[in-house]
């Protein structure tokens, strides 16, 4: 039985991509005009460092200023505008109610996501994270999950790691727990759930279907 959940944040917990979307066309100011935001959709969903390069590079735009821009817009980007995924607090109520816990395994910065949490209501529900500011390297490798792993002796068994990226399922694989895709992006790697809503992982749990 799955007791331990140990999340992604953005585009998995959270629905982040339209802000993070919005927050690149304003740091592209009059280029955002002439901008796909599907094509910035996709590009995100791949690795916001690689998304940002390949706007930068295709407007001909020096990277660090432009990821400056970028990250100042997100900043000022309301929470309450990126909302969790339907079920998701279902999903950690379950897990909690089951005497299990749930962990957060992130790139995004702990100030990001404490506000994440906190416009949300959520924060009671996770007993711990690893963001950037936590010295591990990022996803495919495994380092953040084994940290949390060893931190709160869990049993990679019983655990599952839930992602929206191909990063996530890979880092899971290498820390040797059970992998949930969210979503419809491609990915290579195979998960042990694939689901396109939290309702379906809902329902995997309490029919003890896992």
């Amino acid at each position: 039985m799955i007791t331990d959940l140990i999340w992604d944040a953005g585009g998995t917990l959270f629905d982040t991509y339209p802000a993070v979307v919005a927050s690149c066309l304003e740091a592209l100011g009059p280029l955002a005009e002439s901008t796909d935001a599907d094509w910035l959709m996709e590009l995100f969903r791949q690795r916001t460092s690689y998304a940002l390069r390949v706007v930068a590079e295709t407007y001909d735009l020096e990277v660090d200023a432009f990821t400056a821009r970028y990250r100042d817009a997100y900043a000022a980007s309301d929470p309450a505008l990126q909302p969790p995924f339907p079920f998701v607090a279902d999903v950690c109520e379950l897990i909690v109610a089951r005497g299990g816990r749930n962990f957060i395994a992130t790139h995004r910065e702990r100030a990001s996501l404490v506000r994440l949490l906190e416009a949300h209501g959520l924060q009671s529900l996770f007993t711990d994270c690893i963001t950037k500011d936590d010295p591990y390297p990022r996803k495919p490798d495994p380092a953040s999950i084994l940290a949390l792993m060893a931190r709160h002796d869990l049993d990679p068994r019983r655990c599952l790691a839930i992602g929206d990226r191909e990063l996530d399922i890979v880092a899971g694989v290498r820390a040797g727990v059970q992998t949930c895709f969210f979503g419809a992006a491609d990915h290579e790697t195979p998960a042990d759930f694939e689901i396109s809503g939290y309702d379906e992982l809902l329902r995997r749990l309490r029919d003890g279907r896992e």
